[in-house]
């Protein structure tokens, strides 16, 4: 009998942990995590590791282009680069690695992060990124319906600019490595690929 109740209550618990695995992780579930040096985003309740981290190669690129957008665009615009947590819902939560925010819309940038809809993200690429930010940040960020995508390829030495259409993402242009980039909702954006990749050109990756 007492054998029966153990395997009641071990089949029991086994449930009730079955059931927490299950429950969606949520911003604040992620951020009283303990510090393990490693980057998280949450997707759809699902916690996903970041890891490897990025090449020096890859944040050499973003900082210059941070600073290129910064020099073009501060008076109108905060520029913001990873890591930083964009938290588009409670069960959404992303870390690109450039964000836009207009100034008259400084109020969704807080203490946890960036709480709303930017007016633009980055992603840039990396070998070990490329199905996330192509397809999965893509089809998440045109969900939350932010305006403007940019996919920044150095291996191809190009800049992709999605802009949404009717709810979905539209490839409006593909800006090639001496091609100045510009943009229609932010006209205060201009720069080449090629100005930022020389930057980085003998690195590595």
């Amino acid at each position: 009998m007492n054998g029966e109740k153990r395997s009641k209550r071990t089949a029991n618990a086994g449930e009730r942990a079955a059931t927490i695995r299950e429950q969606p992780v949520t911003y604040d579930d992620y951020a009283n995590m303990p510090d393990d040096g490693k980057r998280y985003e949450i997707a759809d309740g699902v916690l996903e590791s970041m890891s490897p981290g990025p090449t020096p190669k890859h944040q050499v690129i973003s900082y210059f282009m941070q600073n290129v957008l910064t020099n073009g665009c501060q008076n109108d615009y905060i520029v913001i680069a990873s890591p930083v947590d964009l938290i588009l819902s409670p069960t959404e939560v992303r870390q690109p690695d450039i964000v836009m925010i207009n100034r008259s819309r400084i109020g969704i940038i807080t203490r946890r992060g960036i709480e709303g809809i930017p007016d633009l993200v980055v992603e840039i690429l990396s070998p070990h990124s490329v199905k996330r930010d192509r397809f999965d940040k893509r089809d998440v960020y045109s969900a939350y319906r932010i305006p403007e995508y940019w996919i920044a390829d150095p291996g191809n030495e190009a800049l992709e600019q999605y802009v949404l259409s009717d709810g979905s993402y539209e490839l409006l242009n593909v800006y090639e490595r001496d091609e100045a980039v510009r943009s229609e909702r932010l006209p205060c954006v201009s720069f080449t690929m090629g100005q930022i990749l020389d930057a980085a050109a003998d690195l590595p990756g």
